[in-house]
């Protein structure tokens, strides 16, 4: 396990990243060597749940390794064959419709292309609160696209956001495990 490498890549659901973090830190604790990756708005982006200068430090202590964000930095993934697993935690219904698409305009999307070059596995943690609308064609091809497994969702408020979906962010280890057997973590809606 100590030579499996895993990216860890987070896309835009800022609300999620409190949940997020400590399944990163989990992962390493488990013995896996991860790298950290983070979209744009991820980076730059300072929200009311926290400043993007905190979460990349948090980042980069929980891995002993610097965040890749630039596309230059996460082109060569495949082709140096980085990583044996990426995960996308969380990952928007912005990022889920470019994958779905071919559309690989940022560091985490890159890396997904560039990774799978290789027929390497991907694991993606889905936050979005259009799951069950637009985004839902997304997840629909994603998931029935050889090498993609999804972290088990399921709706996070029914009432206020009736379309809305979030991982169960507790399961990326088990789901990443699985992943990297070639399995689904089932039941992958609860």
């Amino acid at each position: 396990m100590g030579e499996t490498r895993i990216g860890f890549a987070m896309t835009g659901s800022f609300c999620t990243f409190a949940k997020v973090m400590p399944q990163m830190k989990r992962l390493v604790e488990a013995g896996y060597r991860v790298t950290p990756i983070m979209s744009e708005a991820v980076y730059t982006t300072d929200t009311r749940f926290g400043r993007a200068a905190d979460f990349i430090a948090q980042a980069e202590e929980i891995t002993g390794e610097a965040v890749i964000h630039t596309i230059a930095q996460a082109e060569p993934i495949g082709p140096k064959k980085l990583l044996d697993l990426l995960i996308l935690a969380p990952c928007t219904g912005n990022t889920l419709g470019k994958l779905a698409c071919g559309i690989y305009d940022t560091a985490p999307t890159l890396a997904v292309k560039s990774h799978r070059r290789n027929d390497r596995p991907v694991l993606i943690a889905v936050s979005t609160n259009d799951a069950l609308s637009g985004s839902g064609a997304a997840i629909g091809l994603l998931m029935n696209r050889k090498g993609f497994y999804l972290v088990p969702f399921e709706q996070d408020d029914f009432r206020s956001k009736p379309t809305s979906c979030v991982a169960d962010f507790t399961k990326i280890l088990p789901a990443a495990e699985a992943a990297m057997e070639g399995r689904q973590l089932q039941p992958v809606i609860f």
